[in-house]
């Protein structure tokens, strides 16, 4: 207990209900439960994606590409849901995630089999996705009343008093916890970022390691791209324009180190959360939302200077060096 108290993930716990109780003295009711859950919902995008470049980060690697492929899976599924209205959700979702994979396995196999830098790969790949978009949609919008009823409800549906979107992501934020910290992938994520020479030498793969990093990215990239179309009920080429900084940005503050090999599932949410309350407080707060993008910018810089003065999460190699 004491341990977690000292840690990065307990300071931004604090940050977290420091925020929340500063905007409800001034706005009263930010702090109430039903908005609170509402918070996030509003947020449960930006946690998926930011799980997933936790992977490619923790091995020395960054996705760029993450709002793009969001953008195509959400395009390619509304398209099919306004040609066949009758497609089950299930299915689209499927297309989606299926969609999202390849996507992710495509940058993972440049860097994995080329060895092209992954910033250079990603920057790329960004702008082939969005081309595509275009390609396939004529640049024309997909709006709300060319979408079936079932298709735009999915998210939205409450089981017990949560919605559907709510429940992904608290699956996909346990899939992680165990998996991440309980299997021998989630440990190789570690090692293979926290010394990839040493890696080798204990039989992991860095660079299959990175591979699936990109691919379980990606996975998650096209899940969110059906769940943002969905929710917002309309589809069109720039959608989730910039968000790659939000996701970086989510990593960051939340202590994944830039540089690879540390950080936590919790660190990883608990930053997503901090930004999302942030942006759900300025409209309340009567600031202009185009500060939003500045906001974020400036919360990478500082986190990443906090970072630099300390060591956060685990590092699987060096802490068994330690114990030699």
């Amino acid at each position: 207990m004491t341990g977690f108290l000292k840690s990065r993930e307990a300071i931004l716990l604090g940050a977290l209900i420091a925020l929340i109780l500063v905007v409800e003295m001034r706005f009263s009711g930010f702090a109430a439960p039903g908005n609170l859950a509402d918070v996030f919902n509003d947020t449960s995008i930006l946690i998926i994606l930011a799980l997933g470049q936790t992977l490619v980060i923790l091995t020395r690697c960054i996705d760029l590409s993450q709002a793009s492929n969001l953008a195509l899976t959400g395009m390619v599924t509304a398209m099919l849901n306004a040609s066949m209205p009758g497609l089950p959700v299930v299915v689209l979702l499927a297309i989606a995630m299926g969609l999202g994979l390849v996507m992710g396995a495509f940058n993972g196999i440049l860097v994995w089999k080329l060895e092209i830098p992954p910033i250079v790969v990603t920057l790329g790949t960004l702008t082939i996705y969005r081309g595509i978009i275009f390609v396939v949609s004529g640049g024309e919008w997909v709006n709300s009343h060319e979408m079936s009823a079932a298709y735009k409800a999915f998210p939205r549906a409450e089981f017990l008093s949560l919605p559907v979107m709510s429940w992904i992501c608290l699956a996909v934020i346990a899939a992680f916890a165990i998996g991440v910290n309980r299997t021998a992938l989630g440990r190789a994520f570690y090692a293979a970022g926290g010394n990839p020479g040493a890696a080798v030498y204990t039989g992991i793969d860095v660079g299959k390691t990175r591979f699936w990093a990109f691919v379980i990215a990606g996975g998650l990239a096209g899940l969110c791209g059906y769940l943002w179309v969905s929710r917002y009920a309309v589809a069109y080429t720039d959608v989730a324009g910039g968000f790659e900084l939000d996701i970086v940005a989510a990593c960051v503050v939340g202590g994944i180190a830039i540089m690879g090999g540390s950080g936590t599932v919790l660190g990883a949410v608990l930053g997503a959360l901090f930004l999302g309350t942030i942006k759900n407080a300025l409209p309340v707060a009567g600031i202009s939302p185009f500060w939003q993008m500045a906001i974020s910018g400036a919360a990478i810089i500082i986190a990443v200077a906090f970072n630099t003065r300390r060591e956060t999460g685990r590092v699987i190699l060096k802490s068994a060096e330690a114990k030699a």
